[in-house]
């Protein structure tokens, strides 16, 4: 079901994310801990921006595992960004295993990337492909669920005036889970949906923890605020006082030992972190 990590702040390396704090993402792509299953061994992604040369931000993706791409650690050691999105794949059985299947997604400056499973995707694809816009529907190049739920928020997102503003995020965001809990009802699907996904455009950020049974667990998601992330004392720590805020992590998993930093996420809520880092969670709301 993969893990991420979603970063807004301070320049960092992507080492600091990727390879080097003690539960790195590269650590929980062989050794997840809160995964039954805990290789996510299908593939990467990361990308960056780099806004003084422009607003699109770079992707790297491989279909290899992330533990095994020597050049993955060589530009994580060299990279430094204020906006970073990664993520390890475990593809959803019967999901190909291509690089147009990894996360994260891109289009124009958009950045997006999904935790968990559309349960009964096959049941509901067709209807979801159908209320796409063409350029939406255009724009889905793979098979995943991950990528389509994709098409269908920035679909929403469309209708709204200003579709910088997090507050049009947050809405569209609840437009899109609602559409799909809609059609998932309609098609006689049952089991339940893990939406933890995330999206960003290097100035602003939304991320969800959601499932769409509330009887069923969902996917893990931790959130850590601060004013700096980096080594003290050998450990890697968010330091610095939460309520002067410079610099945000959302993670499936916490990157350190030390979880005390680190709190979870409430089901079913929604994550905006602005351009300035100030940060509110807020329940997932939708007309059904």
């Amino acid at each position: 079901m993969c893990r991420f990590v979603a970063y807004k702040g301070q320049p960092i390396f992507l080492a600091d994310l990727l390879t080097r704090a003690e539960q790195s993402l590269i650590h929980q792509s062989f050794r997840a801990r809160e995964r039954e299953e805990p290789l996510n061994g299908d593939g990467f992604g990361v990308g960056w921006y780099t806004k003084e040369i422009d607003s699109t931000p770079c992707v790297f993706t491989s279909i290899q595992p992330a533990w095994a791409n020597r050049n993955l650690r060589r530009l994580a050691d060299k990279v430094r960004s204020t906006c970073i999105f990664a993520h390890v794949r475990a593809a959803s059985p019967g999901m190909p295993v291509t690089e147009l299947n990894c996360h994260p997604f891109l289009h124009g400056d958009f950045l997006w990337m999904h935790n968990g499973r559309v349960a009964g995707f096959k049941t509901i694809r067709r209807r979801l492909r159908q209320h796409l816009g063409d350029e939406y529907y255009d724009l889905i190049q793979g098979t995943t669920d991950s990528e389509h739920v994709f098409g269908l928020f920035l679909n929403e997102l469309s209708r709204y005036e200003d579709t910088r503003a997090l507050e049009s995020w947050r809405l569209a965001m609840e437009r899109t889970i609602g559409l799909l809990e809609t059609w998932l009802e309609d098609g006689g699907v049952t089991e339940a949906s893990r939406l933890n996904l995330c999206v960003t455009d290097g100035n602003s950020l939304l991320a969800t923890r959601y499932v769409t049974a509330s009887d069923s667990h969902a996917e893990t998601l931790y959130i850590t605020q601060g004013e700096r992330f980096e080594v003290r004392d050998g450990q890697y720590q968010m330091l610095g006082d939460m309520s002067q805020a410079s610099t945000v992590i959302i993670a499936s998993e916490p990157l350190t030992d030390d979880r005390s930093n680190w709190r979870p996420v409430p089901l079913n809520h929604s994550i905006s972190v602005s351009a300035d880092t100030q940060v509110e969670v807020e329940p997932i709301v939708f007309e059904r």
